[in-house]
């Protein structure tokens, strides 16, 4: 690692690029614009209301960590929070059922890293280290985590099955990976908005949202890293906001906006306000505003272990399903 330490113990600024362990993976997929999604981390931490925008990751976060403790079975030494964001999942892991002894924080962006850090003193039973680290790159060794946990963040990588590799190198045997994400529904009434608009007044298209992972591509992303028993959910929030303008903007604030590669520079704003009216007139909310929907994709594998339940040999089962249909017991 190539270390630059702010506060001993607490802040750990790390160059992953340079690291051995990272050093091996190289990604020629280029969707996402990642330094500008760190700038924009950045910007939304920084601004005087950053609070006032958690609400979603927050909400998502306790569903993940709900997820988390129906499965935790024993205490945990060490954890990875991987884009971690401002430390949203920090207090729900601190007060698990299960005893944490050491969880590392990381994000690419510093400012959102630090920005909660003063809100979790040094305290023994429950230590807190913040790094700078990209979630492309990984620069622990193999076997280093009990869990890896990500709320909100893998979204915005490039290369998800290079990511995922690195993750379940990086877990213990028996170790658990768990996160949240968008899924390929999040948004679509802004999407089909920004369509209609952008063709009726630049009689063209360009990418204004993120094409997010479908639950089927998540499945077979988990499975194709070689995690054991792997299991995929999804969830569908609708919420109500008072106009575009107003989603738009909370969307800036999460540190959620257009990071596409190919982004256009600069959309007119015009553009933009037949975006508004076509969303208010084709998806209202029948309490008043706008509907927006995100849909929430839930994912669990294991590092593999040989206490896991393995799947008999193929051909020796003893008994016939077609058996059900004669009405004999299996």
């Amino acid at each position: 690692f190539m270390f630059a330490l702010r506060r001993p113990n607490t802040f750990i600024k790390t160059h992953t690029r340079n690291t051995s362990h990272a050093r091996q993976y190289s990604s020629e997929v280029n969707i996402f614009d990642r330094n500008a999604k760190s700038m924009q981390r950045s910007r939304a931490a920084l601004a005087p209301d950053s609070k006032d925008f958690d609400f979603l990751k927050e909400e998502i976060g306790i569903r993940l960590v709900d997820r988390l403790e129906d499965i935790l079975v024993k205490d945990l030494t060490t954890v990875l929070d991987l884009g971690s964001n401002c430390g949203i999942l920090t207090k729900h892991l601190k007060h698990s059922s299960k005893k944490i002894k050491t969880l590392y924080q990381t994000d690419s962006s510093e400012a959102t890293l630090m920005r909660d850090a003063s809100e979790y003193p040094d305290d023994p039973d429950f230590k807190v280290h913040r790094m700078i680290v990209d979630e492309e790159f990984l620069p622990f060794a193999p076997k280093s985590f009990d869990l890896i946990i990500s709320n909100m963040s893998l979204h915005w990588v490039n290369d998800l099955p290079s990511t995922f590799q690195q993750i379940r190198e990086c877990l213990k045997d028996d170790g658990i990976f768990i996160a949240s994400m968008w899924g390929g529904q999040t948004l679509r009434e802004l999407r089909s908005s920004f369509a209609l608009a952008e063709q009726e007044r630049e009689g063209g298209l360009s990418p204004h949202l993120s094409a997010f992972a479908g639950m089927s591509d998540v499945g077979g992303l988990v499975t194709g890293a070689g995690f054991a028993l792997p299991t995929i959910d999804s969830e569908t929030l609708s919420i109500r906001f008072k106009d575009p303008w107003v989603l738009m903007r909370d969307l800036q604030g999460m540190g959620e906006s257009n990071a596409v590669a190919t982004r256009r520079p600069q959309v007119p704003l015009d553009t933009f306000a037949a975006t508004a009216a076509i969303y208010n007139e084709l998806y209202p909310h029948p309490a008043g505003g706008i509907t927006a929907t995100f849909e929430v994709i839930y994912l669990i594998g294991w590092a593999p272990h040989s206490s896991q339940p393995q799947p008999k040999r193929r051909g020796s089962a003893k008994q016939s399903f077609k058996d059900l249909g004669k009405g004999q017991a299996l």
